[in-house]
């Protein structure tokens, strides 16, 4: 089993060590790794070089998270394209392995793993992971949505149909959608599990999801987002990152963090979206509602997680 590992990164020299060694501990050893750089002024090319990465420059200027997509597998000689944000890192040494296992069924188009927030980051941030990535996997899922964080596409299917290049977001959510569309199917992998590190400010909280939403709205032109949506969504998922903080024992350190990340995040979905009109029920659920979740214990897997030195 090989793989080509397609990393979009800009200035990210603090989370890259911890990838490219998560990657180097992987029980798979054939892997190409195309570093997408869109920029970097801090030493993410040279750290990419040292790891044996080929270095593909996009100019600063014409970065689109589709386009920088296109540039790394355009340049992959791999069929298997693995897609990591560079500020992942894996849990486990059969991460890679995992993660490609379902396309041994030919009618896979793509595979994405869990992702889990570090333990000092947001309560907010952990409760959206849990919320979005689930405990137990689904080799055969009924909605587009993934996540290319942590991913992995068949190129064949790539040369078909490329990333769009036009989205401010969720570019990986409108190919799988294309891919379902001709009779391909999207399976997640609960045991290809990352750690995804967001150290975002209010403002960028709200600018992510504030994309995501202009996005959704390209790829769902019937999708709106009204101002009783912002009101019950936010208040909702306030009271339910509350009660869970509460039944945690974690509640009173987590309060002020609560109400800015929820506030920002649907403040930013309901300016990105603009136009009225109705949202897909199963996609809006995963997205936005909030759902019973929980931290679930570890499912027992006989593997032994990587230790990595580094703290989160």
């Amino acid at each position: 089993m090989n793989c080509s590992l397609v990393i979009r990164a800009y200035n990210e020299e603090q989370h890259l060590p911890r990838l490219f060694d998560g990657i180097a501990r992987q029980t798979v050893e054939d892997v190409e790794i195309i570093l997408v750089d869109s920029g970097s002024t801090d030493s993410t090319r040279a750290i990419g070089e040292a790891a044996g990465a080929r270095i593909v420059q996009i100019p600063s200027g014409q970065f689109t998270f589709g386009r920088s997509l296109n540039w790394g597998i355009r340049a992959a000689t791999r069929e298997l394209i693995v897609i990591v944000s560079a500020h992942v890192y894996p849990v486990y040494p059969d991460w890679l392995r995992t993660l490609l296992a379902p396309f041994a069924d030919r009618t896979i188009a793509l595979c994405y793993g869990k992702q889990r927030a570090p333990s000092a980051a947001r309560f907010s941030e952990q409760q959206v992971f849990l919320q979005w990535y689930p405990a137990k996997g689904c080799p055969r899922q009924a909605t587009a949505f993934c996540n290319n964080a942590n991913a992995a596409i068949r190129k064949s299917l790539w040369e078909k149909h490329a990333f769009d290049e036009s989205l401010t977001g969720l570019e990986d959510i409108a190919w799988a959608t294309w891919a379902k569309s001709q009779g391909h199917a999207i399976s997640y992998v609960a045991e290809a599990e990352v750690i995804h590190v967001h150290n975002e400010t209010p403002h960028g909280i709200f600018n992510r999801y504030r994309r995501e939403a202009m996005a959704f709205k390209r790829i769902h032109p019937e999708a709106h987002f009204s101002l009783y949506d912002f009101f019950r969504l936010t208040l909702a998922n306030m009271l339910s990152d509350l009660w869970h903080a509460a039944r945690q024992g974690v509640l009173w350190g987590n309060i002020g963090s609560i109400i800015v990340f929820r506030y920002m995040q649907f403040h930013g979905a309901r300016v990105g979206y603009r136009e009225s009109g109705l949202v897909t029920p199963q996609l809006r659920e995963q997205f936005y509602y909030a759902l019973e979740r929980r931290a679930e214990p570890d499912r027992g897997r006989p593997v032994e997680p990587i230790r990595y030195d580094e703290k989160p």
